[in-house]
């Protein structure tokens, strides 16, 4: 790793101890700074704003959910099985983060006012491997054909917002959040099945 990459990295470390530990809002970039050991002006050289450290420090969140998801939609089960899969990792790996750490919500909350580009971005890149699923699907005979599968997918996660991240949309615990969910997704797995009709 390079001088420019080890220092990025460093800033990068020092802002999610802080801000995971006070808050974004309660985090100062001179705070941030000082912890490095370097002025702020330093810093300002790496991240234009404290948003865009909390951008990146979600991209690195996301980047190993998407390892998971990845490896989801490469299994070799039924693709109705890894789809349910596909939508509890996401959701459980979503509320166990924010349990352990309860500042990541007002991060989550920060970057969907702030950055609402930077969410539909990560939407998309979720939807390439449950294009990928749905593909499978329809070659196994188990989902009806399906015209418009980047639209499918967009509507699956339309209707699965609430459990992709749980603690922005409710309060209720994960095993409950787990039954709501299995109960949405018999819907609209029944939806996509093929003897299904459609209007």
């Amino acid at each position: 790793m390079n001088d420019t990459l080890d220092t990025r990295q460093q800033i990068l470390n020092a802002a999610m101890e802080r801000i995971l530990h006070y808050g974004y809002a309660k985090t100062t970039m001179s705070e941030i700074a000082k912890d490095c050991g370097m002025s702020a002006g330093n810093i300002y050289r790496f991240f234009a704003s404290k948003l865009d450290i909390a951008e990146a420090m979600a991209r690195k969140f996301n980047a190993e959910m998407y390892q998971a998801y990845a490896s989801i939609a490469r299994e070799k089960k039924p693709a109705a099985e890894r789809l349910r899969t596909f939508f509890e990792y996401g959701m459980t790996s979503t509320y166990e983060a924010i349990e352990a750490k309860a500042k990541i919500l007002e991060l989550a909350e920060v970057l969907s006012e702030e950055r609402p580009l930077y969410f539909n971005e990560q939407l998309a890149q979720e939807r390439v491997y449950l294009v990928q699923v749905l593909e499978d699907g329809i070659r196994e005979g188990v989902f009806r054909p399906i015209d418009r599968l980047d639209e499918t997918a967009e509507f699956l996660q339309s209707a699965l917002m609430k459990f992709r991240f749980p603690q922005l949309f409710s309060v209720l615990t994960l095993p409950k959040l787990k039954r709501e969910l299995t109960g949405v997704l018999d819907l609209l797995l029944a939806g996509l099945s093929k003897g299904a009709t459609v209007p």
